[in-house]
């Protein structure tokens, strides 16, 4: 069995060192995106609110870094704005572009910032309904009339004296006062709070998270960035709280996490989860690996895409594999599912995590022969073709290092003629399939020798 390289990618050639191209735009934001990039300018139209484009100059960001962070940090809307269309611009480009990538996630507090405008939003992102809990209120505690509302309803009175605001004696008040200290009233658990956002508020803090995030996706794909995000704890846990939840969430926010965890995942140690270092938002590793087999099963097809190419990227670094392997019966089944779904990219990111996945150890290759239809469909997936020759490279030698373990060889032998058939029909993969044949009908493997000598059986 080939020895599992570290730099070895999901989507790149097995056993090459050269690290693969980056990932394109998310999945699904074409139309999106065009709101975050900065179009239109109406007030009334928060969808329109980043404002028009900016042509920003290469040196640009080397003289404004301390007034982009600053203009995160402020809060205001015209600050943000202008922060956020300008490090759109910085941190995209596209193929035919000549900039320079900038190490903007290395600039001191830039990347808390961005962060700290995703948290904003996800703070209120929930209905009210859902989120809104009981506060202490201290405001007018010391008055005998708050100032708002019905001041009989402040008072804690459960019928309105002919006189709001009056009483008849300061014992009767007094009285009043102590029996709505005792009790949590009506109006306290209904009002929600001064400096409360309506709806075109909510919509605009949506609006500049999905920024924040779609900014954060461009800065994962430049490789002097990954390091430094995939060790900055913060924003590991945002990313996995964001696909955590994708059933709520905004969906374009949930794309973009789960794009700049696909580009990190090759760097990334689920172990930093667990560090010393104080939590933010205190996610383990266990419930991030949960995170990802819950949109693994969700009913996006292009999530799933990117869920299976995320697990096939984490289980390259040996350190993730105690968080991995105990999913591993569901990983196996969700991943054939996605090779009996007719579309090229469903395939493809299946075949590249179960590649990944068969060269960890021999439970994975046992568990993964004995999971129903896998071998059926790596085999489809080779008969069809698959357009792309290097996914069905990847699906014979997922066979060869299923056929290598001898206890796999009875569920295997059921498919000697469709291995010959592909022996002498496509030259391109019969040198594979040749061995595959040996192994499975001539040659005894090393293991099983060493195991009859032991015995004395020679």
């Amino acid at each position: 069995m080939q020895k599992r390289d570290q730099s070895k990618f999901t989507g790149s050639a097995g056993g090459t060192s050269a690290p693969p191209a980056k990932r394109g735009r998310p999945f699904g934001s074409t139309n999106s995106n065009s709101s975050a990039g900065g179009s239109g300018g109406d007030a009334a139209a928060p969808l329109n609110m980043l404002g028009p484009s900016l042509q920003v100059h290469n040196t640009f960001a080397d003289q404004n870094h301390k007034r982009i962070v600053l203009a995160l940090q402020s809060g205001l809307k015209s600050e943000l704005t202008w922060a956020l269309n300008t490090l759109t611009l910085l941190s995209f480009k596209e193929k035919e572009d000549m900039r320079k990538d900038h190490s903007l996630a290395k600039v001191p507090g830039l990347l808390d910032a961005l962060l700290q405008v995703i948290d904003d939003w996800r703070d209120i992102g929930l209905p009210k309904e859902i989120s809104r809990s009981t506060r202490v209120r201290n405001l007018g505690a010391n008055s005998l009339v708050t100032g708002f509302g019905h001041e009989y309803e402040a008072l804690g009175s459960l019928t309105a004296p002919s006189h709001p605001g009056s009483v008849s004696t300061a014992s009767e008040a007094l009285a009043m006062k102590n029996a709505a200290k005792g009790r949590s009233s009506e109006w306290w658990s209904d009002e929600d709070g001064i400096f409360n956002l309506d709806d075109e508020g909510r919509a605009e803090r949506q609006q500049c998270a999905v920024a924040a995030s779609n900014i954060i996706r461009n800065f994962s794909f430049m490789q002097e960035n990954e390091s430094v995000m995939a060790q900055h704890r913060h924003c590991v846990e945002t990313v996995f709280q964001c696909i955590e939840g994708h059933n709520s969430e905004d969906e374009e926010l949930v794309t973009n996490a789960l794009e700049t965890a696909v580009n990190l995942a090759p760097v990334l140690n689920l172990r930093n989860l667990s560090s010393q270092k104080s939590p933010f938002i205190n996610t383990p590793e266990k419930r991030a690996v949960q995170a990802i087999m819950g949109i693994l099963g969700s009913s996006v097809k292009t999530w799933q895409c990117a869920a299976a190419e995320l697990i096939g990227r984490l289980i390259i670094n040996p350190d993730n594999e105690p968080f991995l392997l105990p999913f591993l019966p569901q990983i196996h089944k969700r991943m054939v599912d996605l090779l009996s779904i007719q579309a090229v990219d469903a395939q493809a990111a299946a075949v590249g995590a179960l590649y990944n996945l068969a060269e960890v150890n021999m439970d994975c290759r046992l568990k993964l022969a004995s999971e129903r239809w896998a071998v059926d469909r790596l085999l489809k997936v080779i008969k069809m073709p698959h357009p792309v020759p290097e996914i069905c490279r990847k699906a014979s030698m997922i066979l060869e290092s299923l056929v290598s373990e001898p206890q796999n060889r009875p569920l295997l032998l059921i498919y000697e003629n469709s291995f010959a058939e592909i022996l002498f029909s496509d030259s391109k993969y019969s040198d594979t399939f040749g061995r595959i044949l040996y192994e499975l009908t001539a040659r005894p493997s090393s293991k099983f020798t060493a195991a009859r000598g032991i015995w004395g059986m020679y």
